[in-house]
C-alpha cells in the first residue's frame, strides 16, 4: 500500500513538471501571424490573441456583445468605484478626464468617482447623470511623481476597507494624465482585471521591464511572468481588488525598508501580483493606449489612452 502510494504521488509530481514545461513551451506574447486561428477567438477576431493560456479571456472589440452584457448586469443594479489622483500639476488633466469618463465610463451604471488631489478647489465641476457622484479626498502635496505612485495603493485600500465595502461592487483604478474615446463598461468586468501595457503586448517577454533585482518584493526573474501590465489601469471585485492594493503596499514597505523602490514603482509590484495571482479577465491595449503612438491595425477602436505630456514639466523631481 505504501509502495502504491508513492509511486502515484511520484506519478503527479511527475504529471505536473510535464504540464509546467509543456506552458513554457508553447507561451506566446500576444503576437501573431495575420490570420492565424487562435483558441477562443470570436469570429471575426483570429488575428489576436483572444484567451490566455489559463483561459480568461483577453477582451478586444468583436469579442463580446455589449447589449447583453449591460442585460445582465443591470438586472443586478451593480456600483463600480473608480479613483484617479490628480495632484502637483497633474491637476490640469483632471477635467477632460471626468468629461470624456462622463460620456464613457459605465453609462448607465452607478459609478461613484474618487478624486485625490493636493487642490481640492481646483477641481472642476462636471455635469454627471443620475446615479452617478464624485468624492473629492484631500491628500498632501508630495516632491517626487514616484512618492504619487507609492501612496496610491495605501490610499485606495483604505477606501475599500473604511467606505466602499458597504456598498460598491467592483473598483478600477485609473491615472489622471488619459481620456476615454469610446465604451468602457460591463465586458471589463471580472474577479481580477489587468490591462495590457501598449508598448509590451506585441515584444518578447524577455524584453518586458520586471524588476530583475533580487532583494526587491517585485522581483521578476528570467522567465517569470506572462505579459506586461500597465499600472495605470487595473481593477476587479472589491475584495479581489483589497487583496492586490494589501499585498503591493505590504512589498512597497518592505522595499522602504531596504532603501530600495522598484524599477516602476505600482507597475512593478502589480505585475508581480497578476503573475502570481492570474487575473480572471485580461483587456487588451483597447483599454489604455498611448497618444504619441500610431494606432496598430488590431485596434479597432481606442477606448482609453494616455495624453501627450512633457515628463521633465509636470514631474516636480524630473
Amino acid at each position: 500500500m505504501n509502495l502504491f502510494l508513492i509511486k502515484t504521488g511520484a506519478g503527479i509530481l511527475l504529471l505536473f513538471l510535464l504540464l509546467g514545461m509543456l506552458y513554457s513551451s508553447v507561451w506566446q506574447p500576444c503576437r501573431l501571424p495575420p490570420g492565424s486561428p487562435v483558441p477562443g477567438a470570436a469570429p471575426g477576431r483570429t488575428d489576436v490573441q483572444t484567451l490566455t493560456p489559463w483561459l480568461a479571456p483577453v477582451v478586444w472589440e468583436g469579442t463580446f456583445d455589449p447589449v447583453v452584457l449591460d442585460s445582465i448586469y443591470q438586472a443586478k443594479n451593480i456600483t463600480i468605484a473608480a479613483t484617479v489622483f490628480a495632484q502637483g500639476k497633474y491637476i490640469r488633466f483632471l477635467k477632460k478626464f471626468l468629461e470624456t469618463m462622463e460620456q464613457h465610463f459605465f453609462t448607465g451604471f452607478n459609478v461613484h468617482v474618487f478624486v485625490y488631489t493636493d487642490q481640492p478647489n481646483e477641481v472642476p465641476h462636471v455635469k454627471m447623470a443620475s446615479g452617478r457622484q464624485l468624492t473629492v479626498k484631500t491628500v498632501p502635496t508630495v516632491n517626487r511623481w514616484q512618492d504619487i505612485s507609492a501612496s496610491r495603493m495605501v490610499l485606495v485600500l483604505a477606501l475599500i476597507e473604511d467606505e466602499l465595502h458597504d456598498y460598491a461592487d467592483f473598483i478600477f483604478c485609473l491615472d489622471v494624465d488619459s481620456q476615454f474615446h469610446g465604451r468602457w463598461g460591463t465586458e471589463s468586468l471580472g474577479d481580477l482585471v489587468g490591462v495590457l501595457h501598449p508598448g509590451y503586448y506585441k515584444v518578447d517577454r524577455s524584453a518586458f521591464p520586471y524588476e530583475r533585482r533580487p532583494i526587491s518584493k517585485a522581483y521578476m526573474a528570467p522567465g517569470d511572468g506572462d505579459f506586461y501590465y500597465c499600472g495605470g489601469a487595473f481593477g476587479g471585485l472589491l475584495q479581489e481588488v483589497h487583496r492586490l492594493t494589501k499585498t503591493c503596499s505590504t512589498n512597497f514597505g518592505d522595499d522602504a525598508t531596504k532603501g530600495i523602490e522598484a524599477a516602476w514603482q505600482e507597475e512593478s509590484h502589480i505585475n508581480r501580483y497578476l503573475w502570481i495571482n492570474k487575473p480572471s479577465k485580461v483587456l487588451s491595449p483597447e483599454y489604455l493606449w498611448q497618444d504619441f503612438k500610431p494606432r496598430e491595425p488590431e485596434l479597432h477602436i481606442i477606448r482609453f489612452s494616455g495624453v501627450v505630456k512633457n515628463y521633465a514639466e509636470i514631474r516636480p523631481n524630473v
